[in-house]
């Protein structure tokens, strides 16, 4: 970024402020009693009222922050400095352009784009309009991050020889009703696109790997020093689907850099049980764990004791914040996330996921009065860690509905 410094505290624009944004909302509280930032103005078709914006705006109940549902009339409006894109996947592009374009600075929520063609544009728009833009992954601020690249390069584990990372969550039917888009690796265009192949529709891609568990990739790559679009060699997937929806909740991908090991990523949303998402770092002489959502690692090696150690995290916001205050460095610009971007596009590009054999998931009752019933796939939690253990996919573990197509697929 050029020009001068910015002064705090910030102004904010937060686009998209219920679902996930709630997250941001509750950081952007914490950072307003920090003196760092105020929230100038939510965008979001319906507006924010009551408790939502306690502790927001000049008599902390939310008077003054202005609301509606454009963006750019809002960010005109109110003179933001920085936008939040927290909408859905289809509008990150759109949107973030809108921001770029007025000189204001972003935190754009993962995936940046629904496609390596509309992540590309958000880049060329966003480096023209010379602004700052931080990309959403949490989990590469952790300052565990370092301290494994450390491990890895002074030899404590040996030479490497992969990341594994393993996603075993849980969420109900009513998790691919929460939105239109939810679950969708397309949906029809509002106008004309065109006449070839895909016209008339927009993507979408929210698979697991893509959306709900995209950290478990952008980790694992981010660990293994495959972040650039160019990085990658081949890019493998087996895409499955358990529930009755369009994208897949139950995959794997099998990454090859140019350069250095493998990687490896198995995640589902139809466990069992709910565990905290990891990805294994392999070496000839030992191994490292690391549950990014906790910042949690475990080093095992040859010749020493486990050692387990909790890390610090650097907040993304408050990073870009330092970046316009100080000229700290960005810790996810767009160019970090161009490996994953192809992992999208190979997503994107395959035949659309297979569905399970009706005998190869069982539906679960609702955890409560009211709650949506839930799929869980047989034996999933099992082999998404032997995955991780193993860095093979569903099909080298001999799961029987990952090998060829058996005409039992049905579900619905």
């Amino acid at each position: 970024m050029s020009g001068a410094r910015i002064a705090e505290p910030v102004p904010v624009v937060l686009a998209g402020a219920r679902g996930h944004g709630r997250w941001h909302l509750n950081n952007l509280r914490r950072l307003t009693d920090a003196g760092r930032v105020t929230l100038a103005g939510v965008c979001e078709l319906k507006p924010l009222e009551g408790p939502e914006l306690e502790g927001f705006g000049a008599d902390g109940k939310g008077g003054g922050v202005a609301q509606g549902d454009d963006l750019g009339a809002l960010l005109d409006a109110t003179g933001a400095r920085v936008a939040i894109v927290c909408t859905p996947i289809p509008t990150h592009t759109d949107l973030a352009l809108t921001a770029a374009r007025r000189g204001v600075h972003l935190l754009l929520e993962k995936p940046p784009a629904p496609s390596y063609t509309e992540y590309e544009r958000m880049v060329r728009g966003v480096e023209e309009a010379g602004v700052a833009c931080q990309i959403g992954f949490q989990s590469l601020g952790s300052h565990a991050m370092s301290h494994i690249r450390d491990l890895v390069r002074d030899g404590h584990i040996g030479e490497p020889l992969g990341f594994g990372a393993a996603g075993a969550w849980v969420r109900d039917e009513a998790y691919f009703r929460r939105a239109p888009w939810a679950g969708r690796r397309r949906l029809p265009a509002p106008a004309p696109t065109g006449t070839g192949p895909g016209a008339g529709y927009i993507d979408v891609v929210d698979g697991v790997l893509t959306n709900p568990l995209a950290h478990a990739v952008s980790t694992a790559l981010a660990l293994s020093g495959a972040t650039g679009g160019d990085d990658l060699a081949a890019v493998r997937t087996e895409l499955f689907r358990a529930n009755a929806i369009e994208a897949d909740d139950t995959s794997f991908v099998e990454i090859t850099p140019r350069d250095g090991a493998r990687v490896t990523v198995a995640a589902t949303l139809c466990a069992e049980r709910a565990e905290e998402p990891y990805v294994v770092v392999h070496g000839s002489r030992g191994r490292i764990t690391f549950w990014y959502k906790q910042d949690r690692v475990l080093v095992q090696r040859a010749g020493h004791g486990p050692e387990e150690t909790v890390f610090g995290r650097t907040d993304l916001l408050e990073n870009l914040l330092d970046h316009l205050t100080s000229g700290a460095d960005l810790l996810v610009p767009p160019a970090a996330t161009g490996a994953f971007m192809r992992v999208v596009e190979e997503i994107r590009r395959a035949p659309d996921p297979r569905a399970l054999p009706a005998d190869a998931w069982t539906t679960l009752p609702g955890a409560g009065e009211g709650a949506a019933p839930r799929r869980v796939v047989h034996g999933i939690d099992a082999l998404v860690a032997a995955s991780a253990d193993s860095l093979t996919g569903y099909a080298g573990l001999g799961a029987r509905w990952a090998g060829p197509r058996s005409g039992l697929e049905a579900a619905s």
